[in-house]
């Protein structure tokens, strides 16, 4: 139970941090982070999470990483279910509370997307499904590849959250045009449910590429990493 209380916490965090920055700070007039902003956000909640709780649970804090470790060789199946309840459970309570903080301002309207993902019409740079799916398999793959290789007994110790959090940083330099980034299906949920409409009907997409994109991951590492660890 201090490893599934472990990952709500750290999955709270995480769509806290990242798209609470999104939704209050992005935008801010004159002074908003942008993407850039958002970007760091979410993988400074990794890097500070993987340092607080990566000796409780391993801070998956994302139900495609639970499965790509899992496909790797990493993580027990009869845990997968467990992790994967606490870490969406954990996001759609931090989405809660976003909204109860976003809330506040006048003329707040949570259809304008509140951090959710999308593709077409509410994609923010209008691409199309197909882009989304793409993008979201291959950085999710990569994200995998680089959690797996600094994650090895061969890589120096005590130094994997950086990679990690500055791989976090760099996807979401890349896609929050093309579908505000998801990799990571907790994250999606969390803030989708209280949106409704359009991003639950679109949500499918934004669990299935992740888990795609996270058993592809998990082959290449294990095809590239050579010995046995």
């Amino acid at each position: 139970m201090k490893q599934y209380g472990a990952e709500f916490l750290g999955t709270f965090w995480l769509v806290l941090g990242g798209c609470g920055s999104a939704v209050l700070a992005a935008g801010f007039p004159g002074l908003g982070i942008g993407f850039a902003g958002v970007a760091l956000a979410f993988g400074l909640t990794v890097l500070t999470m993987a340092y607080a709780i990566g000796h409780i649970s391993g801070c998956h804090l994302n139900p495609a990483v639970s499965i790509g470790l899992w496909a790797g060789g990493r993580f027990p199946a009869k845990q997968l279910l467990p992790y994967i309840i606490a870490q969406v459970l954990g996001a759609i309570v931090a989405g809660g509370v976003l909204y109860l903080i976003a809330s506040g301002q006048a003329g707040f309207d949570v259809s304008k997307g509140f951090a959710s993902n999308g593709y077409g019409a509410h994609s923010p740079g209008g691409y199309s499904m197909l882009s989304a799916l793409v993008i979201e398999i291959v950085l999710t793959m990569f994200f995998l590849i680089v959690i797996l290789g600094a994650t090895d007994k061969r890589a120096p110790a005590g130094f994997a959250p950086l990679p990690i959090g500055l791989a976090l940083t760099l996807i979401h330099l890349i896609s929050i045009p093309v579908t505000n980034t998801s990799v990571n299906p907790a994250r999606s949920t969390g803030v989708a449910l209280y949106v409704g409409d359009w991003a639950t009907s679109q949500l499918w997409l934004f669990w299935l590429a992740p888990i795609i994109g996270a058993l592809l991951g998990a082959l290449a590492y294990r095809l590239i990493a050579g010995e046995k660890e």
